[in-house]
């Protein structure tokens, strides 16, 4: 499957990407000269300890932060510098995102909480909405959760509000960054089955983890040391 994927143009390819933060007169390297093709239908999952550069890539890649030297082409298009309005719209039309906190309203129930990108995205029309909000907490597993404070649910039901927020625009990309990183081993396991089915029926996925015992649900593992790539391991 990935050798056919990888005869098409990638959905995202950065080249010789480099970030540096300043503080004063400090620079800090973080990200060091990075290469990387990403394909649609992929589930990826960039692996490293505190400090190695894992989330601020995946801030770059989902258009949250910018680039310091290097190229990012998008679907072919160099995005290397767009402005703030042009990446916030590549963001609400491309992404969806999940977090360890889930980022949940607690004054919205769970409805309203789903339905928030949609507003963002000019969606107004309350029918619309909420068959929307009901079809992905549906296919979350929580679909007679609607009406519930989000102060009611468990951390996993929580997860999987936040899961159905980051698709209820049908996004081409995933970036979920350390999503079970709140939970128990238990309850984790159970969002990552779901990240793998929506990986299986066509999602491609980009996840930060430290956690190597969930390497078996990517198709591809990227290890980062430092700011630079240390290993890339392909599932069998």
């Amino acid at each position: 499957m990935m050798e056919k994927l990888k005869t098409t143009q990638p959905l995202i390819e950065i080249s010789n990407v480099t970030k540096t933060f300043k503080r004063g007169k400090q620079e800090t390297t973080v990200l060091k000269g990075l290469d990387l093709k990403i394909y649609e239908g992929e589930f990826i999952m960039i692996m490293g300890k505190s400090g190695s550069g894992k989330t601020t890539l995946m801030n770059i890649i989902g258009f949250l932060d910018r680039i310091t030297a290097g190229t990012y082409h998008f679907r072919g298009e160099d995005v290397s510098s767009l402005n703030e309005n042009k990446k916030s719209d590549y963001r609400n039309a491309f992404f969806g995102f999940v977090f360890q906190q889930f980022f949940l309203i607690d004054s919205l129930n769970v409805q309203q909480n789903v339905e928030l990108p949609m507003v963002y995205k000019g969606i107004h029309q309350a029918k619309v909405k909420k068959e929307k909000a009901q079809r992905y907490l549906e296919l979350v597993g929580i679909g007679e959760k609607m009406k519930d404070k989000t102060t009611e649910l468990s951390g996993g039901q929580q997860q999987r509000v936040a899961i159905a927020r980051a698709l209820v625009n049908d996004p081409l990309l995933i970036m979920a960054d350390e999503p079970t990183g709140a939970l128990d081993s238990e309850t984790g396991k159970v969002i990552m089955n779901t990240l793998k089915k929506l990986n299986e029926e066509g999602k491609t996925i980009v996840m930060v983890t430290h956690d190597r015992d969930l390497t078996t649900y990517a198709s591809r593992v990227i290890y980062m040391k430092d700011g630079c790539f240390e290993e890339e391991v392909m599932s069998q």
